[in-house]
């Protein structure tokens, strides 16, 4: 890179002046275009009930999914993915795939009532299984504890982004970290012929700490054991390029960083290495929670600390971001 001047001839602070000219000099841009609401439906629920660990969100019934549809595309809410706690679990999670279950049934709901808006469905079994992890379990033949039976797993992820695919979901987001998981999804759909729906794959999700108030939302911990057997180690950022490279090899039309802003460099990793691949970036549950925590202590601006967060995970080189704050950004931003 060149600089063309010097001082006092060139003064930067020229242009930071008037509230205008920042605004007009400005190289990244928040937009409601690329946020992405989190739903979290449950599956016999009477009334909506509160998340006491993420305030401001609920669990939805599906009555109270129809409201809350009808209030963010008022706000301007264009995107939301779709999360399930289905009524009973068992231990392969079939809960999470058919005509009655959860999501399917959110989705026709969805679509019916608001057509235009982009309708992301998650892919795991977490919240589905009566142990709490993302697919079928097995024990192993090296450490006999039981871990997850990864190659089985990815028969019955084929099966459930049908069924989402078949209810209406624009875009279908696997997020269990299983090897080959894209390739499955991808010929599962191409067989049952739903060659034109993408899938936005979490190609980098870390094994970390901020996942806590998703969990309660979800009713997805585990009941033993860990997930750090299968979600990468935090420590390391050029499996995290490995990962993508083999996503997009499998076929993903789209590639998620999760965590976010505690993951800078990894997505700017990710952007610089393959810049022609649209990136998401999912600031979690434990990142809000930050947040919420902090501007009620009142140690922070909310407003003016959330933008600058989503910001720099733009600047970062997310091109879209999935953000429990979405309905108060837009507020904002408005």
């Amino acid at each position: 890179m060149s600089f063309i001047g010097q001082f006092p001839q060139t003064r930067l602070r020229r242009l930071r002046q008037q509230a205008s000219l920042r605004s007009l000099v400005r190289e990244t841009r928040l937009h409601p275009d690329t946020l992405i609401l989190p739903l979290f439906i449950k599956q016999d629920l009477v009334a909506k009930q509160a998340i006491p660990t993420m305030p401001g969100h609920y669990q939805l019934s599906l009555s109270d999914l129809a409201r809350e549809i009808a209030h963010i595309t008022s706000l301007g809410i264009k995107n939301v993915i779709l999360f399930g706690v289905p009524a009973w679990k068992d231990g392969c999670g079939s809960g999470a795939y058919g005509e009655n279950a959860i999501i399917p049934q959110s989705i026709r709901l969805i679509k019916r009532l608001a057509p235009e808006l982009l309708v992301i469905a998650d892919l795991c079994f977490c919240a589905y299984t009566d142990h709490g992890h993302c697919g079928i379990m097995k024990t192993s033949n090296t450490t006999a504890q039981l871990i997850l039976d990864n190659d089985q797993t990815l028969a019955l992820l084929g099966k459930q982004a049908c069924s989402y695919a078949q209810a209406g979901a624009d875009l279908l987001a696997p997020s269990g970290m299983c090897d080959g998981m894209v390739s499955a999804i991808r010929d599962n759909l191409d067989q049952a012929g739903f060659v034109d729906v993408p899938i936005l794959s979490y190609a980098v999700k870390y094994a970390s700490a901020l996942y806590g108030p998703f969990r309660d939302a979800a009713s997805g911990a585990p009941a033993f054991g860990d997930r750090y057997s299968h979600q990468l180690d935090f420590a390391n950022s050029q499996e995290a390029l490995r990962e993508c490279y083999l996503d997009i090899q499998e076929g993903a039309d789209m590639l998620m960083v999760k965590p976010a802003h505690t993951y800078l460099d990894i997505i700017n990793q990710v952007k610089t290495q393959y810049p022609l691949m649209p990136l998401g970036a999912y600031h979690t549950s434990g990142e809000y929670g930050l947040l919420k925590a902090a501007a009620v202590q009142g140690l922070i601006d909310e407003r003016l600390a959330v933008l600058e967060v989503l910001t720099a995970i733009k600047r970062a080189g997310a091109d879209f971001i999935i953000t429990y704050y979405a309905t108060e950004v837009l507020k904002w931003l408005s």
